[in-house]
């Protein structure tokens, strides 16, 4: 039992569990700000385009419902939601969108960090200096008694 647990501690708190478990409680968050601007900010813009309809009213009733003499209902309507696909696919274009320009600039923002990176080559100390010097005068002397 006690490898066991010595086992899970081990993949527990590798670097690439703890990363990824950030990853999926930002993505939650992002995924939160995305749906919110969809519904609230996008949604009522294409709505007013539309006519005030909303993607997730549209549908089309397969069957209608039963009523009986008192107007009870004895069998549900059956309807075709196709709205709330449309609505679906408009959230994954638009959250697809929103993760591609932020991996987007996530990159150029890297790359730029590694050009900076590789750019800032630090001058040689004093004593770099003197220590190639003296190698180089004792590589000229060591081919000179060759």
């Amino acid at each position: 039992m006690g490898k066991f647990i010595q086992d899970f501690k081990e993949f527990a708190l590798k670097g690439n569990v703890v990363d990824m478990a950030i990853g999926v409680i930002i993505g939650g968050a992002f995924g939160k700000i995305v749906t919110s601007l969809v519904n609230d900010i996008i949604m009522p813009l294409v709505s007013l385009g539309t006519g005030s309809m909303k993607f997730s009213d549209l549908s089309t009733t397969l069957r209608p419902e039963v009523k009986d003499a008192a107007g009870v209902v004895i069998e549900e309507a059956v309807t075709f939601n196709y709205g709330m696909f449309i609505q679906n696919i408009v959230d994954f274009i638009i959250i697809a969108l929103c993760i591609f320009i932020a991996l987007r600039y996530t990159m150029k923002f890297m790359k730029k960090e590694e050009k900076v990176e590789e750019e800032a080559v630090p001058e040689p100390t004093k004593e770099e200096v003197l220590l190639t010097e003296i190698r180089d005068l004792l590589k000229q002397d060591v081919t000179k008694k060759n």
